[in-house]
């Protein structure tokens, strides 16, 4: 076996509820199961609820006064995968995704002594649930947005789940996981672990 299949892994995942603990989040729930997806291919981590922590608007690394997104940030950058997963609000992420996004917007303006943003070698995927259509419309928006703040994504780097439109049954609530988002979700993480051990294992050349 390529000992790169091997190595070891972090990886965290962001879960943008809306709703702070302890009460249930269908986007946490399908979090924890790609964490646990990821677990089968040699990753480790955890997951962060973003709705329990005082994350101030801003794109900033730091926007001062009890801000709790520097520890975050250090987490994530401490990571080589990050995980985004979003309930779909009017159509779109949640308002706290973007603002994770907006977050992540100040890696733009940090790098290394060779030019590269810090967040370059690392792999990103979404989450995405909700009881409605339009899981790729809010992947395609949080894709573009981690690729713009230096993360790369492997093919199929988003599981999903989306119910019938106007009616009100949660991911949660479910009886048991669809095997179509599980096996979405088993492709996320072998696709994803196998892109961030390649990055690892292969930096991006100096930016020029």
């Amino acid at each position: 076996m390529d000992t790169t299949e091997t190595t070891p892994l972090r990886a965290v995942a962001l879960v943008c509820t809306l709703s702070a603990s302890p009460k249930r989040s269908s986007s946490q729930l399908l979090a924890e199961q790609t964490m646990s997806a990821l677990a089968d291919h040699g990753v480790t981590g955890k997951v962060i609820r973003i709705a329990d922590h005082d994350v101030r608007p801003g794109i900033e690394v730091d926007m001062g006064d009890g801000d709790a997104w520097p520890e975050i940030r250090d987490t994530v950058l401490g990571c080589d995968i990050l995980i985004l997963s979003t309930p779909i609000w009017l159509g779109h992420p949640s308002s706290v995704a973007q603002r994770v996004l907006e977050r992540l917007n100040a890696e733009q303006g940090v790098s290394d002594d060779e030019g590269r943003m810090l967040t370059y070698g690392k792999a990103a995927a979404v989450c995405v649930v909700g009881n409605e259509d339009g899981a790729h419309h809010v992947s395609a928006e949080l894709f573009q947005g981690l690729n713009d703040v230096g993360f790369s994504l492997a093919p199929n780097a988003v599981t999903y789940w989306v119910g019938e439109a106007m009616q009100g049954t949660d991911y949660q609530d479910l009886d048991e996981t669809p095997e179509k988002t599980a096996a979405t979700t088993r492709t996320l993480a072998v696709n994803t672990a196998h892109l961030a051990r390649r990055l690892k294992a292969a930096p991006y050349p100096p930016s020029s």
